[in-house]
Order: structure tokens, then sequence, then C-alpha cells
């Protein structure tokens, strides 16, 4: 009498090819390609599927690594075979690189700066669909004391007063506070109201103690400092 093999024991047709990859970027991480480190990271989402042709469909649309990995999740679901385990596993991914840019700063490693701030709020926001605004509260010296989500909002307005900006940082005794915010889809150039909500920010930050370093926009391919008056 024969039984029937054991699902679990089989091996998928394409594991020879991701084994090569993976033993490539074990010997020699470097002469892995950015649609290669694509493949593999599918392989983990969809263990018997060939991941070519959804990596080349990602590429094409996305133009990058980057871009495929920063994209939306309604952009990404439009892709055909891509579903919401991959997208799962995206997120996963996404959080684990928000907290990984993050770390240095919140651990205090280095000084909390426009730069350092920027570099943070590209990795969390980007892709994000929806208007967000985040504070760094900064100690007298520009470490980090919390790095917090303020507000939500639409995709092009989010409502903000400042005294939701003070109630927080004074809650948290910062003695500085670096503003953030996402232009979904859209120009780093501040509107009006960015330019109105930053000069009410610092006359009114001074009476309380407070110093507003800077208002920073993020898109998804830019950041601009407000008080600095230029690209980061």
């Amino acid at each position: 009498m024969k039984t029937a093999p054991d699902p679990s024991s089989r091996t998928s047709p394409h594991s020879g090819h991701r084994a090569r990859l993976r033993r490539r970027l074990e010997i020699e991480p470097l002469s892995i390609a950015d649609y290669e480190l694509l493949e593999l990271l599918l392989g983990y989402g969809l263990t018997r599927k060939d991941t070519k042709p959804l990596v080349k469909e990602l590429m094409a649309r996305f133009g990058s690594l980057r871009g495929a990995l920063d994209a939306r999740p309604d952009e990404l679901l439009d892709v055909p075979g891509f579903g919401p385990g991959l997208l799962h596993l995206w997120r996963v991914l996404r959080e684990t690189l928000a907290r990984y840019t993050e770390s240095p700063v919140r651990q205090r490693e280095v000084a909390a700066d426009p730069e350092s701030v920027a570099r943070m709020a590209r990795t969390r926001l980007a892709g994000h669909t929806e208007e967000e605004v985040w504070t760094a509260l900064l100690t007298q010296a520009n470490a980090l004391i919390a790095w917090e989500r303020l507000r939500q909002g639409s995709v092009d307005h989010v409502p903000l007063m400042p005294r939701d900006v003070f109630a927080v940082a004074l809650r948290r005794k910062a003695s500085a506070i670096i503003l953030v915010h996402n232009h979904p889809g859209g120009s780093a150039t501040p509107s009006q109201t960015d330019l109105n909500l930053t000069k009410v920010l610092q006359q009114q930050a001074l009476p309380l103690g407070l110093r507003l370093l800077d208002h920073i926009i993020v898109t998804e391919g830019e950041c601009y400092s407000i008080l600095q008056n230029r690209f980061l």
C-alpha cells in the first residue's frame, strides 16, 4: 500500500535558485543586485512560487528597491500577485526599518538635530496616505526625550493647534521641539498654513521656556526644513 508523500517534505522548485542567492549574500553581499534582494524577501512570503515575475513588476512600477518598499498599501495590492499576506510582510519590514533608523537617536547615541530627525521621519512616514504630525522632544543639550505622533488627518490636512504641541512638550519636560509632518504624494514646499503655524509656534514657545528648532515637511522623496529654508 502506497502512502501519500508528506506535503511539508516537498522541496520548492525554486529552492535551488534561492539557496544560491542566499549563499552569494553570505559570501559577498554587494554582489547581490537590488532586484535579487527583493526576490529573497518575497521568497519568505511566497515559499513555493517563482518570485521573479512579481519582482519585475514591482521594479517596473516603482523604479527601485526603495520605491517598492515605500509604496502605499493600495499601490502594492494593485500589483498582480501581491496579496494581503505579502502586505503584512511589508508592514513588518517597514516597522523594523523605522525602528532601526530611530534607534540611535532614541538611545541618545547622537544629538538630535533636524537632519537626524528628518531621517527618522523619512523612514517612518514614507508611503503614508494621510497626513500625520510627529514631534521630536529634546533636552537642553538636544538629546532625544521622545519621538511621538501628535495627530493623524486626511490626505491633505491634519488639524493641529499650538497647544497640542506645547502640552506634550511640557508634560515630557522637554526644552526643545522639532515638529514634523508629511505631504502624502505631494511637494515638500510648505503651504501658507505650515508657515503660519511655524511662526506662531516660534512666538509662543519662548515664554514657555521652549525652543522650536525646526518644522520639517516630509514627502516620499524629500524632506524640507522650514526654519533652515533648505532640503535635508
